[in-house]
């Protein structure tokens, strides 16, 4: 009797849930993919010298004006002459 009571408990434990969950649960996803490692490229020493001549692009003209505004303040500008300034500046 004792022996039919352990072998019908072991059945049973299978399908215990954990603590905090629930029956409804959907079953977890699988775990991502591991990262890919791929080492750096190394500089040879005898691979002559890659220079790129192009010239950096233009900041927008937002950026230019913002950049010329702080500029007349800092020079000591009024608010008119600062609007001036920041005109002629940015179009530079």
């Amino acid at each position: 009797m004792i022996v039919t009571a352990l072998a019908a408990g072991s059945g049973v434990s299978a399908q215990m849930i954990p603590p905090g969950g629930s029956q409804f649960n959907p079953p977890l996803p699988p775990p991502p993919p591991p990262p890919k490692i791929e080492a750096p490229v190394v500089p040879q020493m005898d691979a002559p010298l890659r220079q790129d001549y192009k010239p950096e692009p233009r900041p927008s003209f937002s950026d230019r004006i913002s950049r010329c505004l702080d500029e007349g303040a800092a020079s000591g500008l009024d608010p008119s002459d600062r609007a001036a300034y920041s005109r002629s500046c940015a179009n530079r």
